[in-house]
């Protein structure tokens, strides 16, 4: 049976996640994490490498640099076998996303860092593919769930009010980034 007693500690989390509801742009999605307690966690296999990754990156206010350093390799450019340092913000985005949907599924990520030289072939391909894109900068990433809707998925991350949140109905993917706050349909 729970307690309905409240620690001190308890009660400062309550105070500062309510207080982060309030904060500006990329505050949402970091305040939706940590009202959910000291840890977070990141959860996702590659389409196009078949890896996986289900770790916990960041614990009592710290990211985790080896933690980091897997995340970043698992995001890279599959193509050019390309790793940069992939932007923490983003993580944070996706983390809190998945979180709000409330499912233990991980995520497919169809596209994480792009080179430029990755992105200029896409787009020569493809004329939906920005030329500038967030994901050259490491602040993207193409991301789909079997047990939740694109609507679902997109709603979630526009309730983190921290970023770019493009829904493609017809492809069944979410684009999430840690970019200006915009939302887009496709």
């Amino acid at each position: 049976m729970k307690s309905s007693h409240f620690s001190r500690r308890g009660l400062m989390r309550a105070f500062a996640a309510t207080a982060l509801a309030a904060a500006p742009v990329y505050g949402n999605a970091a305040g939706l994490l940590r009202g959910s307690g000291d840890v977070r966690r990141i959860s996702m296999r590659s389409q196009r490498t078949s890896e996986t990754i289900d770790m916990i990156y960041w614990v009592e206010g710290r990211y985790i640099d080896e933690a980091m350093t897997e995340i970043n390799n698992f995001m890279r450019d599959w193509r050019q076998n390309e790793v940069i340092t992939y932007d923490r913000r983003n993580i944070d985005i996706i983390a809190a996303t998945h979180r709000l949907m409330e499912t233990t599924e991980p995520y497919l990520m169809l596209s994480g860092y792009r080179s430029p030289a990755t992105n200029a072939m896409l787009a020569a391909r493809n004329r939906g593919v920005a030329s500038n894109s967030y994901h050259i900068r490491g602040m993207a990433a193409d991301l789909r769930l079997s047990s939740r809707s694109t609507t679902q998925m997109s709603d979630a991350a526009i309730a983190c009010n921290a970023g770019g949140v493009g829904r493609y109905g017809r492809s069944n993917f979410v684009h999430m980034d840690c970019g200006p706050i915009r939302t887009w349909r496709r």
